[in-house]
């Protein structure tokens, strides 16, 4: 009963949200912080297009077109799925926090913005704390947006595809997952 119930209120908000222009339903994004956001903002575009001057990873641990169980909670559904890896990229990941350009709620810890991602990007890494300017479209009002990096990690990241632990359509390019939130079947 409990399932038919958050089923209904699942469609119910979907309906109310508007919806966007999604390929896939919405699903909820989380943060480290716990705060959860609607993600009829995240754009799951089916595009594999990649950052200028991002490079694909020499020896990357999971090879493109291999599998491995994500444990990562950015979206409900991604904890515990299985991943097919699309692309594998070297370069530093942050999470970063921003108030959306289209309004609405700051958005903390937001997970993962990448290096190439951020607009006339240093040479180098940034440190937490660093005020940038985001050139990523993952999430409705990110591009363009006004954000402090709270974290930054040197590592490997994948472009993966995936369906929801949670049901629901297959998700395509979604990026990113990093090394560490990944572990072989």
């Amino acid at each position: 009963m409990k399932k038919q119930w958050a089923l209904l209120a699942g469609a119910v908000m979907i309906i109310l949200s508007g919806c966007g222009n999604s390929n896939t339903p919405d699903q909820e994004h989380t943060t480290n912080s716990s705060q959860q956001h609607d993600t009829s903002d995240m754009n799951h575009s089916t595009s594999s297009e990649l950052p200028a001057g991002l490079k694909e990873a020499e020896h990357p641990a999971f090879k493109i077109g291999s599998q491995a169980t994500m444990q990562a909670d950015h979206m409900a559904g991604m904890n515990g799925a299985t991943a097919t890896i699309v692309g594998a990229y070297t370069t530093t990941a942050y999470t970063v926090s921003y108030t959306p350009t289209t309004g609405g709620e700051k958005v903390t810890n937001h997970k993962w913005v990448i290096h190439e991602e951020i607009k006339d990007a240093s040479s180098e890494p940034y440190e937490p704390g660093t005020e940038v300017i985001l050139a990523a479209d993952h999430m409705k009002g990110m591009d363009g947006a006004k954000a402090t990096i709270d974290s930054a990690e040197p590592t490997t990241v994948y472009m993966v595809d995936y369906t929801p632990t949670t049901g629901g359509e297959p998700v395509k390019n979604h990026k990113w997952v990093t090394e560490s939130e990944l572990s072989a079947n």
